[in-house]
């Protein structure tokens, strides 16, 4: 896959907690020079799409841990969109999930979905489930009309691995993210299924592809 394939498929990410609107700049001009897209956090969505109205602005939802109470995870996201997101990744309350309140997570993820006419992904955090979890949080998601399931915030200890992308790719499309940080790692989650990348590697992952 060479440059140009590539490079709408990564989501060119910033979203340490020590993240500045300097930072947020630089990866827009890169995504803007690269033709990637940007996850930024969301206070500085509104910033980002006046300063780069032609990049895709995705931007995260109960993040990182996911456990925000349901209608604020739903007042973020309509508060992201209007501010000018225009993808919402947002992430899985584990915590209920592990406690077999799948109804709980499926509902919250459907009040969030049906709240905003732009696509919702899903981040299951695979590091901190079972095989057996992760695909009742697919099931979830799927159930919820979310348009992606992501692997990972990065902020859980693990991030994107093959077996995990081959397994949430049997129910929705994929975003791999956390550790991705080269062209062979972004070409490995693309073979094993996924259709996203998201990393804050993207220039480098982008010039260690062919062009």
């Amino acid at each position: 896959m060479d440059r140009s394939e590539l490079a709408p498929l990564i989501d060119h990410t910033v979203l340490g907690p020590e993240t500045t609107l300097e930072d947020v700049r630089d990866v827009l001009d890169a995504a803007a020079e690269y033709g990637m897209n940007a996850c930024i956090p969301p206070y500085a969505v509104e910033t980002a799409a006046e300063y780069a109205p032609d990049v895709t602005l995705a931007t995260v939802i109960g993040f990182p841990h996911g456990q925000h109470a349901p209608a604020v995870k739903r007042k973020e996201g309509v508060t992201a969109w209007q501010d000018g997101a225009d993808e919402l990744d947002v992430v899985i309350n584990v915590g209920r999930l592990r406690a077999g309140e799948d109804d709980a997570v499926r509902t919250e993820l459907a009040e969030l979905v049906a709240a905003v006419p732009i696509p919702v992904k899903v981040i299951i955090e695979t590091a901190l489930l079972t095989d057996a979890e992760k695909r009742r949080a697919c099931e979830a998601a799927a159930a919820a009309d979310a348009a992606m399931v992501k692997t990972s915030t990065g902020f859980a200890g693990g991030g994107a691995a093959v077996d995990d992308v081959e397994l949430m790719s049997e129910f929705l499309p994929v975003k791999a993210s956390g550790g991705v940080g080269s062209y062979d790692d972004a070409l490995a989650m693309l073979e094993a299924g996924a259709e996203r990348i998201g990393a804050s590697s993207g220039v480098d992952i982008l010039e260690g592809a062919p062009e």
